[in-house]
């Protein structure tokens, strides 16, 4: 009984993956052009946008499993809100892909679907520190869970820039967080991450360098923003919701990434809002790393974060935020390689 639910379960994937490869060939075909300029990793005008066919094969999965599963009316009845929420910020991505939004237009969407997540009462309230165990947060639960929401729905956007490199990572991180929510009895993170893998598996062929298209906006908001909703949810994995740490684990190399340079520019005294092609990866390629070394390196990371999200489960408790720590010891080995990279090729983080 068991094995002929999961085979069925694979076969919906298969025909969402299908789906979604269906809609990217079709922007491919009638395609919104990215033209390069001197940000750009690309030589010639791209396709982009071919995020949406994850978009669509994501919310044709979950308008099926509310449908006929019965655990999709359950307690989980409340995350119709957070998908209409993920689908207005794909909406938006969507048109800042086809005509270039305000900066603010684009964080009052993420915004205000964020608050509609915490509205539906997707909250963090306990943070697990090693040794001292559960901490309630208070009233400190709602600010540190828009600022995580926030924080990976643009984490994932602004990595977002190397052919594979977003579109595999997501691929990997979905797929692994599907057989822990299996593992761990959690029916709705299962689901949608198992569409999320679905509709990832169908667009990634097409990004692969060189890539026919890229995600644009619609995908890489779209992918950041679920699975930082995601994470709320596998948290409720247990009492003590020490199961959020999950996906910033399994998303850790697009997270490091993200916050080092952030970091690095606001103690530079840069605008954080300029843009820029100084992220690691970025420089990693310009240093001569070639694209698919790059994005084979972030995949690693993630099979990597994944085999250390199936030791966290195995940890005691008390021991489980310390999980993070083999990771950070990859990303400061990798820090350390693309720092000597640069040097090596002449580079600064100023250009």
């Amino acid at each position: 009984m068991l094995l002929s639910a999961i085979a069925g379960h694979l076969a919906f994937a298969v025909l969402l993956a299908l789906m979604s490869a269906g809609a990217v060939r079709a922007m491919i075909a009638w395609p919104i052009l990215d033209h390069p300029n001197h940000r750009s990793a690309h030589q010639v005008p791209t396709p982009r946008g071919g995020g949406l066919g994850p978009v669509l094969a994501f919310m044709l999965g979950m308008l099926v499993l509310y449908g006929v599963a019965d655990a999709a009316r359950l307690a989980e009845r409340q995350f119709i809100g957070v998908l209409l929420a993920a689908v207005a910020i794909a909406g938006v991505a969507l048109v800042d892909d086809v005509r270039y939004l305000s900066a603010r237009l684009r964080l009052a969407a993420q915004l205000l679907a964020a608050l509609v997540a915490i509205g539906s009462g997707l909250v963090l309230t306990r943070i697990a520190l090693p040794w001292i165990g559960a901490v309630e947060l208070g009233w400190l639960g709602v600010p540190i869970t828009l600022f995580w929401i926030l924080g990976c729905t643009n984490a994932v956007n602004f990595m977002d820039g190397l052919d594979g490199l977003v579109g595999g990572t997501v691929l990997i991180a979905s797929a692994a967080l599907c057989l822990i929510a299996a593992q761990q009895g959690g029916g709705f993170v299962y689901a949608a991450a198992l569409f999320l893998a679905a509709g990832f598996l169908g667009f990634l062929p097409f990004n692969l360098h060189p890539a026919r298209i890229f995600m644009g906006d619609v995908g890489s908001q779209f992918a950041g923003f679920m699975l930082a909703v995601l994470a709320i949810a596998a948290s409720r994995f247990d009492v003590n919701q020490v199961s959020f740490l999950i996906v910033p684990l399994l998303l850790f190399g697009l997270l490091f990434d993200a916050a080092f340079t952030l970091a690095r520019r606001a103690l530079a005294g840069q605008r954080l809002s300029e843009a820029h092609r100084t992220h690691l990866y970025q420089m990693a390629q310009r240093s001569g790393v070639t694209v698919r070394a790059v994005a084979a390196a972030h995949w690693g990371f993630a099979v990597f974060h994944a085999a250390l999200g199936m030791l966290f489960l195995a940890l005691p408790a008390s021991l489980k935020p310390l999980v993070v720590v083999p990771a950070l010891a990859v990303q400061a080995a990798w820090l350390a390689f693309v720092l000597r990279r640069m040097r090596r090729a002449g580079l600064s983080w100023s250009a």
